[in-house]
């Protein structure tokens, strides 16, 4: 067990395993009694990293990433407690499409900037988690969203 002093308050931390039924290691990280806290890693049943990120109490804090079967990352972000917050990148099947979108409460809200090839391609307004809003020129976009800060 180790110990770890803070300026309020001494707490104890002791680092946690869990595993599959066939004995591989599926998640380790920081506990402190039953509660998830510090940096998590979790795995795939093929050994590979599937996500990893700071848990605050059980909740997931801070910026996390997500990692494919073959070790790629397919999305990374923020969370404020325990939901997607601020700007996500999500990288589509196809290499030369990444989305950037903007979440609040765990929803799509705000926009979204799509990449073909590492340039803008079109950019996408949600509400609610509901696209409102499609833009392939830069021009309709600022002249439809003139306060827009992206």
């Amino acid at each position: 067990m180790c110990s770890f002093s803070g300026n309020e308050i001494s707490s104890k931390y002791t680092y946690h395993y869990e595993y599959y039924t066939n004995g591989s290691l599926k998640a380790e990280g920081w506990k402190s009694g039953d509660q998830k806290m510090r940096f998590w890693y979790f795995y795939h049943p093929n050994g590979k990293v599937s996500m990893e990120g700071h848990y605050l109490h059980n909740k997931k804090k801070g910026y996390w990433y997500f990692y494919s079967l073959n070790g790629k990352v397919i999305k990374e972000g923020h969370f404020i407690n325990n939901k997607a917050e601020k700007w996500w990148i999500i990288y589509d099947i196809a290499p030369s499409i990444t989305r950037k979108y903007q979440y609040k409460n765990n929803k799509k809200e705000g926009f979204c900037l799509v990449y073909k090839n590492n340039k803008l391609f079109k950019a996408e307004r949600y509400i609610n988690n509901n696209k409102t809003g499609e833009w392939t020129d830069i021009t309709s976009f600022k002249k439809d969203n003139p306060n827009a800060s992206l």
